[in-house]
């Protein structure tokens, strides 16, 4: 392990990796980024993102999230006048832990180590997937295209003119059936709980039904149509053909929390982080941003939102410590 201790170490690399990075730097804070490497970047939700429609001047980006981090970094790196101040380090982190003197140790998975003052933690979360027939993967090409999707917020008006389907059994399935209708109402709202027994309150199931909202619990045997141009219809497995042509996968998520649980940061029901209004978790010096963070609204502009908030109060925290050690030496 080197003796150098980092200023500030911002652990992944999509929205609010990003952005922290940027921030740290441009703060003029010696800063370490750790991007991930293949197996993390491909359980990113960031990498799914192909498309950002509600974001101005994104929508015709191709992987906006990648594109605006890999813009980013390397404009710090060839053209900025603060590339001095950025490390950036192409593998995932595998180990965080804080030693005596209040240093985050932070092991990668190739075995190496390095050393920070401040972590900006921004691993983000997963979306959990159907499964069809026993494997997510039937979902994925129709979820890489936008045809499945999972946020309300970011894609609900996808929905407008279009036979519409949540898949779940809980609430969450349900409740975004009945926002959808009151926001959009699609000409067809369905819920498939795909083979589960529904989990909905006597409220939920009054609404559902004034709604008209049908409730199907018949499993998803297979999906029609075609990736790359559209979704057609959920082939049950008794051979009913129901048409649809968009969807949300409502089955909860999984939330990358497992450095901050090895330093001993508290988290939620989730698995989101419980974190302060600037970020700070239960830990000192460890600060989440983006989706893994117990508040916000998984959304890109919320995530850059966190991530400066969070770097700059680092940086009053290193300011603060500068201005009492210069006191010090005068005194």
């Amino acid at each position: 392990m080197s003796n150098h201790v980092f200023e500030i170490a911002v652990i992944g690399a999509g929205a609010a990796g990003q952005m922290g990075a940027l921030r740290s730097v441009l703060n003029n804070k010696d800063t370490i980024v750790f991007k991930g490497d293949a197996k993390t970047n491909k359980k990113s939700r960031a990498t799914w993102v192909s498309h950002v429609v509600n974001m101005p001047y994104t929508s015709g980006i191709p992987r906006p999230i990648g594109s605006a981090t890999k813009s980013s970094l390397q404009w710090i790196q060839e053209e900025s006048e603060f590339k001095d101040k950025l490390t950036v380090v192409a593998d995932a982190v595998s180990k965080l832990s804080k030693n005596k003197d209040g240093i985050f140790e932070i092991e990668t998975a190739k075995g190496e180590s390095y050393q920070a003052k401040y972590v900006l933690l921004a691993t983000g979360i997963m979306d959990m997937q159907p499964e069809i027939a026993g494997s997510i993967k039937p979902v994925l090409p129709f979820a890489n295209k936008g045809h499945i999707d999972y946020c309300l917020r970011c894609d609900g008006h996808k929905s407008l003119n279009k036979i519409t389907a949540t898949i779940g059994h809980g609430a969450p399935a349900a409740w975004v059936a009945i926002m959808l209708h009151e926001r959009y109402q699609p000409p067809e709202l369905k819920i498939f709980t795909n083979g589960q027994e529904v989990e909905f309150s006597d409220e939920v199931t009054e609404l559902l039904k004034l709604y008209d909202i049908k409730i199907i619990t018949e499993a998803i045997k297979s999906i029609k149509g075609d990736p790359k141009t559209k979704m057609d219809a959920f082939i049950l497995e008794d051979g009913t053909e129901e048409p649809v042509e968009f969807a949300f996968a409502l089955l909860g998520q999984i939330a990358y929390n497992e450095l901050a649980v090895q330093v001993g940061a508290e988290v939620n029901t989730k698995g989101n982080v419980v974190c302060g209004g600037k970020g700070e978790s239960s830990v000192p010096g460890l600060y989440v941003a983006g989706d893994l963070r117990d508040t916000g609204k998984y959304q890109i502009y919320t995530a850059w939102d966190q991530a400066v908030d969070s770097v700059d109060d680092m940086d009053a925290k290193l300011r603060l410590a500068y201005r009492e050690a210069k006191k010090a030496v005068t005194a």
